[in-house]
Parts: C-alpha cells; sequence; structure tokens
C-alpha cells in the first residue's frame, strides 16, 4: 500500500479509499501551515508516567526523606556498617525506579499498537492519521462506534447518531444534521458522516478528561489506599517512640555521645516500613511487564487488582464468545418470495452501507453487488443498536421507491407471525437469523418497521472462540459468576452459551422488571439475557453492584460503552470500536477472551503476596516501636546498633519479601487488607518486643564488665532474630520446596554471620558464654509458640 505525506512534520499515514466526491479537505500545504503555527491535537494520551514522575514518586518520599537525614548522621558519628541501610535504601529504590522503568516502557508500546488512527480528508483522499496528528479544520470521518477526539461542527451526515451521555448524562443517541456542533468524548451509536475539527489539543472539551482516564497511575485501589492508611498509622506510633528515645539515649543515660547517637538511630531505622511501598510498587510494575507479553494493555494499573476482587463477569456475546465474523449458512424466501430477487436485494442493502457491522459484513460476502451505481439507495437508515435493524429505499423498475428493512425478526415482525416459528427452532440450534421485510412506510418515518411484510429468512452461523468454553470453566472453578449480556435473540443467545457449558433459562430483556430492585433480582438469578438494549446493559450492571457485587463487563461494540464505563472493571477486545478501547480499564489486543484468566492470577498474586509481605513490615514496625516505649519505660541503653536490625531486616524480611511478593498466588482476593494485616502484625510485634526485651534485661543482669553491652545486644538480637524467623515461616505457608529453602536459607546465613570471625567483628555480634545465648533461644522458643498459638486464636476471632 502507498504512504502519502500528509504534511511537514506528520507521520506518514496510509490511504484507506479512493478519492472522494465530497469536500477534499486540506491540502499538503495548509497541513503545513497549520503544524507550523502549532494547531495540532498534541494532546499527550499517556499510558505511563514519565521518567522524571517514576523517579520523583521512588525517591521523593517522606519516609526516604526521614532514612536520609538519618543515614548522612550516622555517616559522620558511627562506623560504615551503622550505615548499611542507607545503602539498602539506595538499591531499593534504584530497582523500583528500573522495575517501573520497564512497565513503562512496556505500557508505552502496547499504547502504540492499540492507538486509536481516526480517519481524516486530505486532497481529496480518506487517510489514517494517528489522533495526535488531527489538525486544525482537517475533516474528519465517523462511522458506528468511532470516537469523535476533538471539537468540532458537523459536514456530512447520513442517519448520524451520536451518544453523548459520557459528556451530558443523558442516555438518548442524538441526531445530528451538517451545521450543528460535536464534542470529543462523545462516540457514533449510528450511521456515519465528517465532520470539521474546530477546536484541537487542550482547548477541545473532553480533552483533559481523555488524558487522565487513559493516565498510568498508582492510586485508588484498596490496597494502595490501604498501604496509606498503615502508613498514617505508622507515622502516629513514630513520633512520640521517636522523641522518647532520642531523649532517653541523649540526655538520661548521658553515655558517649556518639554512641548515643548511633543506638538512638538504630530505635527509630527499624519503625519505618520503608520497602513495604516500594516492593509493592515493582510487584504491580512486574505485573504489567507480564500481562503485557501475553499482548494485555493495562490502561489503569489498580485493574489488574480490581479484575482480582471481581465475582461477575458480564460477557457480550458477539466479538467475545464468538469470533467477529460470521457466515451465511442458508436463505429461506417467505411467502412465495423470488429466491433470485432476494439475494438482489440483499446485495443491494450491503452496497448501500459504507460502514457495515458484522451480520451485514456476512450478507455482503455471500451476495456482492453486481450492479455498482445501477443500484444507489433513495434514503437510508443506519442500524442502531436501539433499533435493531437497518434498511434502504430503492427505485423500482416502474419508478416507484421501495423500502426495505433488515434486522431482528422477532423486532419487525408481529409476536403472531408465522415466521417467528421457523425463527425460533433456527435460534435454538444456536444460529442467528436476520429478517428481510419489505416496509410499508417511508423509511423515515415514526415507525419504519410498522407493517413491514416479511419476505426471507437470512441464516448466520457464529464461529465460536475456541478458547471460550475452557475460559467459562476457570471462571465458575474460581466461584466468579459469568453472565452472559446480548443484544441478539434471547433463544439464540441461550443455544450459544449451552454449547459454551453456561446452564439456566435464557431471559428475554424486553420483560426484565424496569424497577432497580425488581431488576436486581432477575438479574441475579438469570444467567443468559438476550435482547439487552445499551441503556439495559447499563442498568444491570448497575443492579448487579446495587447487591454488592465487583462487576466486570466484556465487550467489543458500541452497545457495550455505556456498560463498560459504570462497571467495576471494564475490558475490551483490541478489535473492538475506538470508544470501548477508550473507556476500558484493560485492553486484549491480541482478542483472546482466554486472556483474562492470566489477568485474573496476576491481580491475584500481587495483593494476596503483598498482604503477606506486608505483615512482615508491619510485625517489625510494632516491636520496634514497642522496643523504644520499653527503653524509654527502664531508662537503659537501647539494645541493637543500626548494623543489627539492618542484618535481621534484610535476612527475616527483605531478601524473604521480594521472593514472596513475585511468587505464585492462586488465592482469591478478599476485602478488608488493613484489618488482615494488621489483626496479625500488632499480636506478632508485641510477642517479638516483649521476648527481645526479656532477653536483653536478663543479659544485662548476668553480664558485668567492659563489653556487657555487646554481649548484652548479641543475646537480645539471637532472640529478636529466631522469632522475627518463625513469622517468617508462618508468612510462607503453605510450604513449597522453594519457601523452606528460602527460610532455610536466611537462617544459614545468620549461622554464617554468628561463626566467621571477621562477619562477627563487622556486625558487632559474638555470643559470649553457654548460658545467656541457650537462655536467649528458650525465650524465643516459648515466644514462638506463643505466637503460633494467639494467631490461630485470632484467625478464629476475627476471620475477615
Amino acid at each position: 500500500m502507498t504512504h502519502i505525506d500528509a504534511g511537514a512534520g506528520l507521520d506518514p499515514v496510509h490511504p484507506v479509499a479512493p478519492p472522494t466526491t465530497g469536500p477534499a479537505g486540506l491540502t499538503r500545504a495548509q497541513v503545513a501551515e497549520r503544524v507550523a503555527r502549532g494547531e495540532v491535537n498534541d494532546v499527550p494520551v499517556r499510558s505511563s508516567r514519565s521518567l522524571g514522575e517514576i523517579v520523583r514518586a521512588n525517591v521523593f518520599t517522606r519516609f526516604n526523606a526521614i532514612i536520609g537525614v538519618l543515614w548522612v548522621v550516622t555517616l559522620f558519628v558511627a562506623p560504615i556498617q551503622d550505615s548499611l541501610f542507607g545503602f539498602v535504601i539506595l538499591a531499593n529504590t534504584g530497582i523500583g525506579i528500573v522495575q517501573e522503568w520497564r512497565a513503562k516502557k512496556t505500557l508505552d508500546s502496547l499504547a502504540v499498537i492499540g492507538e486509536a488512527r481516526p480517519t481524516v480528508r486530505r486532497d481529496g483522499r480518506a487517510v489514517r492519521v494517528p489522533t495526535s496528528r488531527i489538525v486544525l479544520d482537517d475533516l474528519v470521518e465517523i462511522g458506528p462506534g468511532d470516537k469523535i477526539v476533538v471539537d468540532g461542527v458537523c459536514a456530512e451526515a447520513d442517519g448520524l447518531e451520536v451518544d453523548e451521555s459520557l459528556l451530558t448524562g443523558e442516555a438518548d443517541p442524538v441526531v445530528k444534521h451538517p451545521g450543528e456542533q460535536v464534542m470529543s468524548g462523545s462516540f457514533v451509536v449510528a450511521g456515519g458522516g465528517a465532520f470539521q475539527a474546530t477546536r484541537v489539543g487542550r482547548e477541545a472539551y473532553a480533552a483533559q478528561l481523555a488524558e487522565e482516564a487513559s493516565r498510568f497511575t498508582l492510586v485508588h485501589s484498596e490496597l494502595r489506599s490501604g498501604i496509606s492508611t498503615i502508613l498514617k498509622y505508622v507515622t502516629w506510633m513514630m513520633v512520640p517512640a521517636a522523641l522518647g528515645l532520642v531523649v532517653t539515649q541523649l540526655v538520661v543515660r548521658s553515655n558517649d555521645f556518639k554512641s548515643s547517637v548511633a543506638r538512638t538511630i538504630g530505635g527509630i531505622i527499624p519503625m519505618v516500613p520503608e520497602g513495604l511501598v516500594l516492593l509493592t510498587s515493582v510487584a504491580f510494575a512486574i505485573g504489567v511487564i507480564r500481562l503485557g507479553r501475553k499482548q494485555c494493555l493495562v490502561q489503569e494499573l489498580p485493574a489488574i487488582e480490581g479484575l482480582a476482587r471481581v465475582d461477575t463477569v458480564c460477557l457480550d456475546k458477539t466479538g467475545t464468545l464468538t469470533e467477529g465474523g460470521m457466515d451465511v449458512t442458508g436463505l429461506k424466501p417467505l411467502n412465495g418470495a423470488d429466491e433470485g430477487r432476494v439475494r438482489e436485494v440483499l446485495a443491494a442493502l450491503g452496497a448501500s452501507d459504507p460502514r457495515p457491522n458484522a451480520s451485514l459484513q456476512a450478507v455482503i460476502d455471500a451476495y456482492p453487488d453486481g450492479h455498482g451505481d445501477e443500484r444507489r439507495p433513495v434514503s437510508t437508515l443506519p442500524f442502531s443498536s436501539a433499533r435493531k435493524y437497518s434498511g434502504a429505499a430503492f427505485e423500482e423498475g416502474d419508478g416507484k421507491v421501495a423500502g426495505w428493512l433488515l434486522g431482528a425478526p422477532d423486532v419487525l415482525l408481529a409476536p403472531d407471525d408465522p415466521a417467528l416459528a421457523e425463527t425460533g427452532r433456527l435460534n435454538e440450534q444456536g444460529l442467528r437469523v436476520l429478517l428481510l421485510a419489505r416496509a410499508a412506510g417511508d423509511l423515515d418515518g415514526p415507525d419504519p418497521a410498522r407493517g413491514a411484510r416479511p419476505v426471507a429468512l437470512v441464516v448466520l452461523e457464529q464461529r465460536l472462540r475456541p478458547d471460550a468454553a475452557e475460559t467459562l470453566r476457570y471462571f465458575a472453578d474460581q466461584d466468579v459468576q459469568a453472565k452472559v449480556i446480548s443484544g441478539d435473540n434471547a433463544v439464540s443467545v441461550g443455544a450459544v452459551a449451552h454449547k459454551l457449558g453456561l446452564s439456566g433459562k435464557a431471559v428475554d430483556a424486553r420483560r426484565l422488571p424496569a424497577d432497580p430492585a425488581g431488576l436486581a433480582k432477575a438479574v441475579d438469578r438469570a444467567t443468559v439475557f438476550g435482547r439487552v438494549t445499551p441503556q439495559q446493559k447499563r442498568e444491570m450492571v448497575g443492579a448487579l453492584q446495587s447487591e454488592g457485587r465487583t462487576v466486570a463487563m466484556t465487550g467489543d461494540g458500541v452497545n457495550d460503552v455505556l456498560a463498560l464505563k459504570d462497571a467495576d472493571i471494564g475490558v475490551s477486545m483490541g478489535s473492538g470500536s475506538e470508544a470501548t478501547r477508550a473507556v476500558a480499564q484493560i485492553v486484549l489486543l491480541n482478542n483472546s477472551f482466554a486472556t483474562l484468566p492470566s489477568v485474573v492470577a496476576e491481580g491475584r498474586r500481587v495483593i494476596g503476596n503483598i498482604t503477606r509481605v506486608a505483615t512482615l513490615f508491619l510485625v517489625k514496625t510494632v516491636y520496634s516501636v514497642l522496643l523504644a516505649l520499653l527503653v524509654v519505660c527502664w531508662q537503659v541503653e537501647y539494645p541493637f546498633l543500626p548494623r543489627h536490625l539492618t542484618l535481621l531486616s534484610t535476612l527475616t524480611i527483605g531478601v524473604p519479601a521480594f521472593f514472596l511478593a513475585l511468587a505464585p498466588n492462586k488465592e482469591r482476593a478478599r476485602p478488608h487488607f488493613v484489618r488482615r494485616v494488621m489483626r496479625y502484625s500488632i499480636p506478632g510485634g508485641l510477642l517479638a518486643g516483649v521476648a527481645t526485651f526479656v532477653t536483653y534485661l536478663l543479659a544485662r543482669h548476668h553480664y558485668t564488665g567492659g563489653g556487657a553491652l555487646s554481649a548484652e545486644t548479641s543475646a537480645a538480637t539471637l532472640t529478636l532474630f529466631l522469632i522475627s524467623m518463625w513469622v517468617l515461616a508462618i508468612i510462607a505457608r503453605p510450604y513449597t520446596w522453594w519457601r523452606l529453602a528460602l527460610v532455610a536459607a536466611m537462617g544459614v546465613a545468620f549461622l554464617f554471620v554468628l561463626t566467621v570471625p571477621w562477619l562477627q567483628d563487622f556486625f558487632a555480634l559474638r555470643l559470649v558464654g553457654n548460658v545467656m545465648p541457650w537462655t536467649a533461644v528458650g525465650v524465643a522458643v516459648v515466644a514462638a509458640a506463643a505466637l503460633e498459638l494467639v494467631w490461630r486464636w485470632v484467625g478464629r476471632r476475627f476471620p475477615v
């Protein structure tokens, strides 16, 4: 295909049609002039944060500021090994930046693949250009499913109907005529036409909304809001404990200044769960990368988490359970109609629609038009999801005009028409049936279908997606209810659902109750729904949400846009309309419904694993605050230097948490993240803090002399390490070979520190004698047993 230069400074564009007979649009020179003046639709629709934003988000945090100041102080007053915590934070932050940058590159590359390319008319030819290359006064062609990307004035209209509900809240489509305004953010539901761009870039009505809607974000999820809540509580606990520790170590004890400062910092540092936010970001970022390899574009990052919490999936049949294309498998003339004449009319109807839907495209493929311009329609009636039919009027040989309709038999025919019986039999086989009818009146009338005479039934066979049945079984195994919501005939939809293993009687949505309460009960009871209008899809999603359901909606057509927007998670096929891709949080670029289980699994991995590792981090925070308070009350030296807690944090939290956060996890996501984490963190931290302080006090009575404080610290460190290891062992359940190996490796690493002389000196850890080391072990064993009992009791007493 030949490439055409659309103007200076613009990317090459692809011609999609021969020269038009309407307005020619801008010339190449006119486009270049507007580009030079900056009159380009240059709103950055970003799928991810910029590199600068990623660096700022990972570096400039409240806790990094606290740790940074303490690190600088430690570098001046203590040996380098007491400053290790600062280097660890630098490494962790660097890992976070690199992983999120990789996720950004993945998102950006996928966004380019799924980017909308509107059709504009330039030099008399229709060409596709990126949205960002539309210039002021461009003539933009639009059809069903197209999103209006800039503000403009309608220049051409052929039954053009625009849905502006996402902007105005009005549910009914608006018929547009030449000269009327169209607004960015709306989309076409029927007909076609063209409009001239009058406001582009940031001046467009919905430009900022569109940018915000598709921007990569790490907020507005239960997981991240829960972590923010926890960090707020931690800050409240830290401040008084840290102040008391400073006063005690620097004033009350009157110890060596540098040693007092080092031990004070050693008490403050572990209160900060510095790695928790970082690890959450890394887990999300790696999730994006994994899904990106499967051609899944996550337009809003929390969608990974959201789909893992979903308990109801609403599926549009066409394009989701079935492939987009169809095949005509039969033609049944009615009332003695001539089959040759029927084929001619079907061919003419197909040729009359410049933007055919999947059904009409199948008719076009089966009955190509051989008359060319001889059968040009006098008037047309574009298909819309609300009407369920389309039509066109042609001039007959005798000079009269005949109107023809093609659409749903149960909409075009009276309930007692005999043709419906044959339609029903075909629908029960899972076939789709269209009725060709002769209109009794003018197509421009208020009810073109009134009095229509049936002429023929067109039988279509839909192609089931080969992976649909397996995917539905996956959702059933995961206790996620699937509900098929389609605009097609209920019997036909039910037959397709039955082939895919979904049981339950199909319900005709036209008979559903109108009141919200009744609708909620009806939708809850049934599984398959047919003849659902776009507005009803939206109402059904709302009805499920009113029952406390977390709802995901999948779809690819313009009739799914409203429901996708209102659902907790909207999932669009990559081949779907531009409007559906714009409002969905997840776009399956490979058009494979089978990708959804991967998204669910990724979300469950993130949520389940972050819940695990959050408990590890918060146990450390609780015992650190408790130890600081006990030291203040007893007015003794803080038992640890920063190097000791850096070692403990690395072996019992940092390294294990990284592996646990990225491990497979199929556990269903559950709500109340904060309660679930705190109910284990608080008792675990309290037991660890009390046991460690008991060992420290016993050691203070046992050891005397110049090296007593070092021996006391070593005994307390042994107790705290053993209890922390037991917490890790509980968190790592259920055990697999690699989890057991991980826990064992951390224990071996600590034993290595205790036995290698230069490591003993580096970390100031040397167990003196036999009495206190074994006493430290005994205290840890008792605390671990108590921890096991308490955690089991908490699990029974405070279930979530």
